[in-house]
């Protein structure tokens, strides 16, 4: 039996992150980015007006201007301006040239094509320059960043469709017990329904991990080694739920030997969470968790959770831990054992 400390020591020095692959954005949320982007344009890339209103050159005296065209979003705007007009223009449309200031409509009033500005607004006034946001060539996001909806909305703002990330673990979780039933079905004498599966599989979620495979296992020994050797082959990542332990009908721990899985710890010095197992082959790792669903979530947030947020490429793969004062006091103490 180890520490805790220890077992995230002996994890964190088999976990590797895996290779670099390049997406669609459409298929990149969740997913590391394994280089820096650097914005192809400026943005915006062109002088943008931040209102609906009206463009003009801007003058201390002039009040008045004849109004000769308008500007949409998405037009050319090469609209030639005298010092006494102005242009009608929208919210995120190109201002024309020469126009160097942009009054709100709620500053003026129209009468016919003859414009009269009530509040004169200060010169540049709501014109986004050029690469205001973002500068062509200047790093757009940092290679590490975890890529959210925001992210990549920002990326395709750039007009950039496709990203260079490290590849997700293909996840496979693996159930033992006679005793579970899908939630769902009617159980029978002796059944209990199936949390974990439920629970992880959300908990992976949370990391940008949607496709995991799920296996129940007969508590025999031949299925045991069979379901084990099928999943071997399909994934990064192998969890076990139950079957760990010393029991008679707990065959985990044997059919990983059997399968050729190199065994690096067994029991952590903890409470809840004792029975946990961690081991690899070449390319698979592997956590067998304990069938308690508490137990188990336990081992996952301080365990699993860093050692994919590593092959994923995070830079910071250990969750954030904080102190919290108790609510009640504990009934037991385990001395000497670390307890969550």
């Amino acid at each position: 039996m180890i520490s805790v400390e220890n077992a995230i020591k002996l994890i964190e020095k088999e976990i590797t992150t895996l290779k670099e692959i390049t997406v669609s954005i459409s298929k990149a949320l969740g997913c590391v980015l394994a280089e820096d982007i650097y914005s192809p344009i400026d943005m915006p890339p062109f002088r943008q007006s931040s209102m609906d209103g009206y463009a003009f050159i801007h003058s201390e005296k002039n009040r008045d201007f004849k109004i000769i065209n308008e500007v949409q979003a998405g037009m050319a705007g090469n609209i030639t301006l005298g010092s006494d007009e102005a242009v009608r223009i929208f919210t995120g449309a190109r201002v024309p040239d020469r126009a160097d200031t942009v009054v709100m409509q709620e500053h003026t009033k129209r009468n016919g094509e003859t414009l009269t500005i009530t509040k004169n607004p200060n010169r540049t006034q709501n014109i986004r320059p050029v690469g205001e946001q973002l500068k062509k060539n200047s790093i757009a996001l940092k290679k590490g960043t975890v890529l959210n909806e925001a992210a990549l909305g920002f990326l395709a703002g750039l007009g950039i469709e496709r990203v260079k990330v490290y590849q997700k673990p293909k996840v496979s979780l693996l159930l033992t017990g006679n005793e579970l039933q899908q939630p769902g079905k009617p159980l029978s004498e002796g059944q209990v329904y199936d949390s974990t599966s439920t629970t992880l599989t959300l908990a992976l979620q949370r990391f940008g991990i949607t496709n995991v495979t799920i296996a129940f296992i007969e508590d025999t020994k031949k299925a045991t080694e069979k379901t084990i050797k099928e999943q071997l082959l399909k994934c990064d990542v192998l969890l076990i739920s139950g079957g760990i332990s010393v029991g008679d009908y707990d065959f985990v721990k044997g059919a990983l030997k059997v399968n050729g899985v190199q065994e690096h710890f067994y029991k952590v010095n903890q409470k809840p969470g004792k029975p946990l197992w961690f081991g690899s082959t070449h390319t698979t790792k592997v956590f067998a968790l304990p069938g308690n669903p508490a137990s188990s979530l336990t081992c996952f947030y301080v365990y699993v959770a860093p050692a994919i947020r590593k092959i994923m490429g995070y830079n910071k793969a250990h969750l954030k831990r904080g102190d919290k004062l108790l609510q009640h006091q504990l009934l037991k103490t385990h001395l000497g054992k670390h307890c969550f």
